[in-house]
């Protein structure tokens, strides 16, 4: 039968929605610090007299050591128990953090990032396990909406709080933030969750026997998502394949990942366990989330720069034109998370979450740079509220077929590619960026000479204008040229930005076949469906 039957695995000692947002509130601080501490780096870096390219190692490193531990997950649950890792990993974020806010110079803030992304990584595998454990299934969708609610929400407002906070307070109070919410998480998970039987009787089994520990299989999977992670973040800064580093970071990640699939589809009993691929709806479930994170996050570092750069808005009103999505994730999610218990089939609701996050990214692409803010805010509010129909099902779905056993597992597989599409969406942007705006530029200007007409009279109307406010005849036309290549560069910009929208909006198409892999599903009504 299916491991999503109408019963809890456990029956939580409290009303199971207490557990959901207990678990839920430590999560949200680890999603929020993947993205508070970039507006602050400036700052950062002034008071630690460092370079802003060192103070963006802060960044890296904590991405690193998450992507390192989330794979990891579910095999040190299934040791010492989800429960104990759980709070171990709260325990380890809050001290960091206390360690990051104390932190007197750079050396000491990094190393105190890499222990905060290692207790991080842990998170949010464990909380779904936890959810999966303690819903019944037809409430599933709607735990997953919570879950999706912390999830999509802190990266949204990460950037506004930073800045808020740097701004009015102090730079190291963005960890600090972290302290009371990790205690009171820590206090409440120590009441009301507990391990479900299986985990229990799964160690009791392994008690006085070796521990088999998959040593190789964790060094080669933490060698090679560390090199790709840093490829990813610091790739477009060293030049791409025109730097040794990043040419040896490639060969590395890739000769590392490949021996340890080898390595992990023969080990009996793997760090990371890849035969649960063979499962349809996970595997199918595993790629949408890859390509939908690669554009979500993709946009949610595009957008910002493009407001900015092309439309000439301050840090400030930006942020106000993106904040509005982050109430469509808190308004749609939940309603997606109702359906779902209504009956209605995930795969349906996942289908049209990714064209309407699709349909968004083509809208986008249409754009000009006299659009009115308003009309940002709604492609915002359009683009979220796909998501808003895509995440919950995605993770209702993808587990529904998988042993109880496996979920511990299965959330560190499906998250660890979450966040590596995140990182993939997030380096397409800076690559293409920098590749299209040269090229739109080059084009662009090559139009730009004597025997150009428009040219030619635009150049002369801003030299007369310039020469009527009182300047030489020479310097009023350095100033036209000058003022026409701003020109040229505004539209060069903006069209390298709209071209990422293409890209993101063919991605989202082309993923969307997928949800045709997925089962019809049952559970959301209840009903026990055999194992396929």
């Amino acid at each position: 039968m299916s491991s999503l039957d109408n019963s809890p695995a456990v029956p939580p000692p409290v009303n199971p929605w207490i557990v959901a947002l207990t678990v839920t509130l430590a999560t949200f601080m680890e999603v929020l610090d993947t993205t508070i501490a970039n507006v602050s780096l400036v700052y950062i870096a002034g008071d630690l007299g460092v370079s802003v390219d060192e103070a963006s190692w802060l960044l890296t490193t904590y991405l690193v050591a998450n992507a390192v531990v989330l794979p990891a997950s579910g095999w040190v649950s299934g040791l010492i128990g989800r429960k104990r890792f759980y709070m171990g990993c709260v325990a380890l974020f809050t001290i960091s953090s206390i360690l990051c806010g104390m932190a007197p110079n750079l050396l000491w803030l990094l190393v105190c990032r890499i222990f905060q992304g290692m207790g991080g990584g842990g998170l949010q595998p464990s909380e779904q396990a936890i959810l999966l454990d303690t819903f019944p299934a037809r409430k599933i969708g709607m735990a997953m909406a919570v879950y999706g609610i912390a999830v999509l929400f802190a990266p949204i407002i990460g950037p506004t709080l930073g800045g808020y906070i740097t701004e009015n307070y102090n730079w190291r109070w963005i960890f600090y933030i972290n302290v009371p919410v990790g205690c009171l998480s820590l206090v409440l998970t120590s009441l009301v969750v507990r391990d479900p039987p299986h985990m229990e009787a799964e160690r009791k089994a392994r008690r006085g026997k070796p521990l088999n520990l998959d040593l190789w299989g964790l060094g080669l999977i933490a060698v090679g998502l560390a090199a790709l992670e840093i490829v990813y973040d610091r790739g477009q800064e060293n030049d791409w394949f025109n730097s040794r580093l990043v040419l040896v970071l490639i060969v590395v990640g890739i000769v590392s990942l490949s021996t340890a699939v080898a390595w992990e589809l023969r080990h009996p009993h793997p760090v990371l366990n890849l035969r649960l691929w063979k499962d349809r709806n996970f595997a199918a479930g595993c790629l949408i989330i890859y390509v939908v994170f690669a554009v979500l996050y993709g946009s949610n570092v595009l957008l910002p720069q493009m407001l900015q750069e092309v439309f000439g808005y301050d840090a400030y009103t930006a942020g106000l034109i993106m904040s509005p999505g982050g109430i469509a994730v808190m308004v749609f999610m939940p309603i997606s998370g109702y359906l779902l218990g209504r009956g209605a089939q995930p795969r349906y609701l996942i289908l049209f979450g990714i064209v309407s996050l699709a349909a968004a990214s083509y809208w986008s692409a249409l754009l000009n740079i006299e659009v009115s803010p308003w009309i940002l805010v709604v492609r915002r509010c359009a683009q979220l509220f796909g998501m808003g129909f895509i995440f919950a099902p995605i993770n209702a779905v993808a587990y529904e077929n998988l042993p109880a056993e496996q979920r511990t597992n299965a959330t560190g597989l499906f998250n660890m590619l979450r966040n590596e599409g995140a990182s993939l969406g997030i380096a397409v942007v800076n690559v293409v960026l920098a590749q299209r705006g040269q090229f739109h530029q080059s084009r662009m200007s090559e139009g730009l000479t004597a025997f150009d007409p428009p040219f030619v009279d635009a150049r002369n109307a801003l030299t007369q204008q310039f020469h009527r406010a009182g300047y030489d005849t020479v310097t009023a036309g350095r100033m036209a040229l000058d003022q026409i290549y701003r020109v040229v560069q505004q539209q060069a910009a903006a069209m390298s930005y709209f071209d990422l929208f293409w890209m993101f909006s063919i991605a989202a198409y082309c993923v969307a076949p997928l949800v045709f892999l997925l089962r019809r599903s049952s559970f959301t009504k209840g009903m026990e469906i055999p194992v396929h």
